[in-house]
């Protein structure tokens, strides 16, 4: 394995050895804990001196009785000599420590004397370091110690010998657990998880190095052994210890550890071995994680669950039980103690829901579902909704939908109408996400059928503000405010805010999509309310619903402003489908800001997620198809017709997303036939719901496909000035926007001067294919002179890296695997692998590790010139 984060100690090693061979010996001491890549350290180093110095290596064993001297019998029947000699003939002790001596200074090479896991050494040993370290400094020797600190407690031999030696010529060199990075560099070629790694082994190099080798779940076979091995050592009371606290957890409160009949003396000894360390908050830990999992794993059933029924019983016992539900959950389902289950689990479940821990709710309330056979039907549908509830913010919406749907059967056994309704509500909400329209539709309208014939009620207010936003969606707008007033109505009379906070939002929205400006004030009014209120699932929507229609009305400023405060919030507050609607619709905000690259990674990392809904999707595709049609890149085709695929049972707006990117791409590749056939196909649709942007955009690649009839009253202004022919107020209004693409497109049905410009801003962008457009035009005007070859983005490298190529080698750089990248930046492993060595070989390197370092240096210099 590579040895990482380790090049200090080595030349802090070469300055001592340089010092020794001067005559200025050095006893150094490396610590660490077992596992840290102590024998690897000093392993390295004797290698890399072997020619320059002589190497004498000795080695303590872990055996139940140690072998005398063994470290000096290993070095002196390598050395030979007197050494070997004084042993041969049985010479007395003291002699052999002379003898030791002298072999630190003998030869005309420096020495290094290697003792390894010193933490194991017999007495006479440890007597033979405090000799040779008060005598090394003035030998032409480095007498390397190592040994590990966690088994070396304040009463161990090795450390009152180190204390005899505190005043001598001693460094002490303590190798610290490797970082996140360096655990994610050693990964970089494993589907292994660098984070869980990390903190699966707390940056361990051997528990590294064995995941990586195993690269299967559960702990590998050379962890168990190495914890076992330890474990062996131990007392049977502190044995028991261990494994109660395995049992206990992470963390372990010696209170509780000791009510588990631990007594004190085998606390000592488990802190002692090394085994248990005292936390940072004062409970007691393992020192990994692994070595708790290898512990619980060598526990038998019938052993643990025992230990289960004792941690319950002891935590039961506890004044206060209200912070332990989720333990006590834990520990009920360990002891298989159903009952106990089924209420901890559900508290649990509740609490975190409180706190909006949404995805440590649906755990919980799954592990109750898991032990609820027999449950009543009431309680049992109870539990269904506030995990169906749970999955919709979690944006787990098949699961959700099924767990509604039980739920809504038993309502009906029950005779229920009231929650009948309301769950069939509910219901809409995922079954749209997931594109189901139709049946989102047809549930809310089984909803009011329920509903309606009843006292109206909380229940009926919010069928009509689903059906509000339903209808909404579908660009339905008078019949959308229509039923959101009469849910405003409801939730004014009921003064309930989370219900105002929706209905608000839906009216609002579907005013500003009728143009009428008053929708803002009552989308802003629908977060208030729900910030105010706390109703975190409803200020994710508004957030995203503001970010939304501001990208729409491409008020680009505004948009970036909402979706950085309401990712911040539904971040924090665990919304998780709010949060990846927002993360969807950044992009959209990219794309027309001209930050492409930014677009297209951001794509690709939602994309690479495998729940990603739909509609989601679609999105995603259509802003990665158009970014590499206008940088005339491969796979154009492959997104967009996945795009249309995924959109074509869905209908509305997202299969108009959809044709009006591959009429887009088909235009941009010279097939104006396509492009209109793409482009008529949601035109009357996007007219009749309004939607003038888009129209605006339909309208003019018709016009360029030579297919548009009248100009669209409802197109947005830039798109109806520049079909008019009036391409400097439409570039003008572009510019105003923050649109440089569109601006540029503009420009590039003017004059010379106007070409020029767009051809300047096409290269900035790197649109490959509008700019090879412009400079075909101009040549048709008898400009000449125009340049040839790479673009400038091109040419501001030096290695004439193209702007795909500069994304490949920055992700290279951060360590991602071909695989990874292909799947960060939605390509073909193939294409990556082509990218990759086109890089290699403009770089002028032999291997991917040279060329990140270039990139590093690049960046470097880059960032040098800019501060200059």
């Amino acid at each position: 394995m590579e040895l990482l984060e380790r090049a200090a100690f080595l030349e802090e090693l070469d300055a001592l050895l340089a010092r020794a061979a001067g005559g200025q010996g050095r006893l150094v001491l490396v610590s660490g804990e077992a596992g840290a890549g102590k024998t690897a350290l000093v392993q390295a180093f004797c290698r890399h001196h072997a020619s320059d110095a002589h190497v004498l290596l000795g080695a303590c064993d872990a055996l139940s009785t140690p072998r005398p001297l063994a470290p000096l019998l290993d070095i002196a029947h390598a050395a030979g000599g007197p050494l070997q000699l004084a042993l041969e003939r049985g010479e007395p002790r003291e002699r052999l420590f002379v003898a030791s001596l002298s072999e630190l200074s003998a030869g005309t090479r420096p020495r290094i004397v290697v003792f390894e896991d010193l933490h194991w050494a017999d007495d006479a040993t440890l007597d033979l370091l405090r000799y040779l370290g008060r005598r090394v400094g003035g030998t032409h020797a480095l007498l390397l110690v190592t040994y590990r600190s966690d088994e070396v407690g304040a009463r161990h031999p090795l450390r009152v010998a180190m204390g005899d030696l505190a005043t001598t010529n001693t460094t002490r060199l303590t190798l610290p657990p490797l970082s996140l990075d360096a655990v994610r560099t050693l990964l970089k070629d494993s589907a292994l998880d660098p984070v869980a790694v990390h903190r699966r082994t707390g940056g361990n190099p051997f528990f590294v190095a064995e995941l990586l080798a195993t690269n299967v779940p559960g702990t590998p076979a050379t962890v168990r052994d190495a914890v076992f091995a330890r474990v062996a050592r131990l007392s049977p009371a502190a044995h028991v210890a261990l494994e109660a606290a395995a049992v206990i957890g992470a963390r372990v409160e010696p209170r509780l550890l000791q009510a588990l009949a631990a007594p004190a003396v085998a606390l000592d000894e488990c802190l002692a071995s090394g085994m248990l360390h005292v936390a940072d908050d004062g409970l007691l830990a393992f020192r990994h994680e692994l070595v708790r999992e290898a512990v619980l794993e060598a526990l038998s059933l019938p052993r643990r669950v025992e230990l289960h029924r004792a941690v319950l019983t002891a935590l039961r016992n506890q004044s206060d039980t209200g912070p332990l539900v989720a333990r006590l959950a834990h520990h009920a389902e360990g002891a298989d103690d159903s009952e106990a289950v089924l209420a901890y689990a559900s508290e649990a479940g509740r609490q975190a829901a409180g706190l909006k821990a949404h995805r440590e709710a649906v755990a919980q309330y799954r592990r109750a579902l898991r032990y609820a056979d027999g449950l009543p039907p009431l309680p049992l549908a109870e539990l269904l909704e506030a995990l169906a509830y749970q999955y919709y913010l979690t944006e787990r919406h098949a699961e959700a939908v099924a767990a509604w749907t039980q739920a809504l059967d038993l309502r009906r056994s029950l005779r229920d109408p009231l929650k009948e309704g309301d769950i069939l509500r509910c219901l809409s909400r995922p079954l749209w996400y997931l594109g189901r329209h139709a049946d989102a539709d047809a549930s809310v309208t089984e909803a009011l059928g329920v509903l309606e014939p009843l006292p109206p009620g909380i229940e009926l207010g919010w069928a009509y503000s689903e059906l509000a936003r339903l209808r909404m969606t579908a660009r339905q707008n008078p019949e959308a405010i229509a039923w959101g007033e009469r849910a405003i109505a409801i939730g004014e009379r009921l003064g309930d805010s989370a219900l105002l906070s929706h209905a608000l939002n839906n009216v609002g929205c579907a005013r500003l999509q009728s143009e009428d400006e008053q929708g803002w004030a009552q989308l802003e009014r629908s977060l208030e309310l729900a910030l105010a209120g706390n109703h975190e699932e409803h200020a994710g929507r508004a957030y995203a619903n503001l970010a939304g229609r501001a990208i729409f009305q491409r008020s680009l400023a505004r948009a970036e402003r909402y979706l950085d405060d309401g990712l911040a919030y539904a971040l924090d507050h665990d919304v998780q489908t709010y949060y990846y609607t927002m993360l969807h619709r950044r992009p959209n905000q990219l794309l027309l800001q001209g930050r492409w690259s930014e677009a297209a990674e951001a794509v690709g990392q939602l994309l690479a997620r495998p729940d990603v809904s739909p509609r989601h999707r679609i999105e995603g595709l259509a802003v990665l198809g158009r970014i590499r049609a206008r940088r005339g890149d491969p796979e154009v085709a492959t997104v967009l017709d996945e795009a249309l695929q995924l959109a074509a049972p869905i209908g509305g707006g997202w299969l108009a997303v959809a044709h009006a990117a591959r009429a887009e791409a088909s235009w941009l590749a010279g097939d104006a036939a396509g492009a209109a056939d793409e482009a008529q196909r949601p035109y009357e649709g996007a007219i009749a719901r309004n939607e003038r942007w888009l129209v605006g955009e339909l309208a003019l690649l018709l016009q360029r496909a030579g297919r548009l009839g009248a100009v669209p009253a409802v197109a947005a202004e830039p798109y109806t000035r520049q079909i008019a022919g009036d391409w400097q107020a439409a570039a003008a209004q572009w510019k105003a926007l923050g649109c440089p693409y569109e601006a540029a497109m503009a420009l590039a049905d003017g004059d010379e001067p106007a070409l020029r410009e767009a051809l300047t801003s096409f290269e900035r962008l790197g649109a490959r294919l509008a700019a090879a457009m412009v400079q075909r035009h101009l040549r048709q005007l008898g400009v000449r002179g125009l340049p040839r070859g790479p673009r400038p983005s091109t040419r501001s490298n030096a290695a004439g890296l193209t702007s795909r190529e500069i994304e490949i080698w920055r992700l290279l750089a951060e360590g991602l695997r071909n695989a990874e990248i292909a799947q960060r930046l939605v390509l073909s492993q193939r294409t990556v692998d082509h990218h990759v060595s086109a890089i290699l070989a403009k770089l002028g390197v032999r291997s991917r590790a040279e060329a990140a370092r270039t990139f590093q240096d690049h960046a470097s210099a880059r960032s040098g010139s800019r501060a200059s």
